[in-house]
């Protein structure tokens, strides 16, 4: 539900609007990541319509013909990313009508076909996961390694990796505090055996103070976003496998769950989402895997099994 706010009928510009809008998100204390994302929707936007162009002047007729533009404009660009610019800027402009500067106006999202999520095959996990020898190689490649580990065994973003400190690990209660997410709420999430055990050697080799960054840096310092995926990146391809997006390990771990039978309410809780719509997103994107051990779970097949209930049908009769 959106706030209601006094009416305002000025001529505010569409740049005016955005810097009242931004002001009001930090206020709000909202993420450094939104408000690059809003920025980023704001520009695209205020190219075609004009920055100090007065938003009273927008319709949803604009709205469209924006659309359009983006499209041309942009062949390449996927329904999903487009989807995703029109997001941020609805939640601007239902700011401008919350303000008074514009009326109601519906504004839809486009019909987007959902596409399969790219994951770590199994056999480029298996490069991945292989251990370098300790003695033998730079200390980044291991911590590479360890990091490679621990993304994969708890499907965390990469934000919040590069915020861990030392003493966030419980590794005798097998548990982690994790201070940076998505939904600024802190959460402590279970460790799985292996990764306890990786940890606590790689703590044994990191040495470090308890409020120390966990994954740190060559210089000893906290990762940036992009230091870490630049990381990653020439691991991954020093092992050979050219796919190098971090991301692709939370996606990696959620198919991973589902077809071991992970159940999806604690899939939810592990990957931090405050409902399920994403979730099932995946239960629906990882179908396809699912039929690998289909027969083991359906009901109808373990019944036959476990009683042994007789399952030739007239038409295999008929073939013999």
């Amino acid at each position: 539900m959106r706030m209601t706010m006094q009416p305002m009928t000025n001529n505010i510009s569409l740049h005016a609007l955005f810097e009242k809008f931004i002001l009001f998100k930090q206020l709000r204390n909202l993420a450094e990541e939104s408000i690059v994302y809003y920025r980023n929707c704001y520009e695209f936007f205020a190219e075609f319509f004009g920055a100090e162009r007065p938003v009273r002047e927008f319709t949803q007729d604009i709205y469209y013909q924006y659309i359009m533009h983006l499209k041309q404009t942009r062949p390449n660009l996927k329904d999903v990313t487009l989807n995703s610019y029109l997001r941020g800027l609805r939640v601007i402009l239902y700011y401008a009508m919350d303000l008074g500067c514009l009326p109601k106006i519906k504004l839809e999202m486009m019909k987007a076909d959902k596409e399969i999520k790219e994951t770590y095959t199994d056999e480029e996990l298996i490069l991945l996961l292989k251990k370098p020898d300790i003695k033998r190689c730079a200390f980044t490649e291991y911590r590479n390694w360890v990091i490679v580990n621990y993304l994969l065994a708890t499907g965390n973003r990469v934000s919040t990796v590069s915020h861990i400190r030392i003493n966030d690990l419980d590794l005798a209660d097998g548990m982690v505090r994790l201070t940076k997410t998505k939904n600024r709420k802190q959460m402590i999430v279970p460790l799985s055996q292996t990764m306890v055990k990786i940890l606590q050697e790689y703590l044994a080799y990191r040495q470090g103070e308890p409020e120390d960054y966990l994954f740190c840096n060559q210089f000893g310092k906290q990762f940036t976003r992009d230091g870490l995926q630049t990381a990653i990146m020439t691991y991954n391809r020093n092992r050979g496998v050219h796919k190098t997006s971090i991301h692709l390990f939370r996606h990696t771990f959620a198919k991973k769950w589902i077809i071991n039978g992970g159940d999806i309410f604690r899939l939810q809780k592990l990957l931090g989402h405050s409902s399920l719509d994403v979730v099932k997103e995946y239960v629906n994107m990882f179908g396809a895997d699912l039929k690998a051990q289909y027969d083991t779970f359906n009901p109808l097949e373990s019944m036959y099994r476990s009683q042994g209930l007789e399952t030739k049908t007239a038409l295999s009769m008929r073939k013999k």
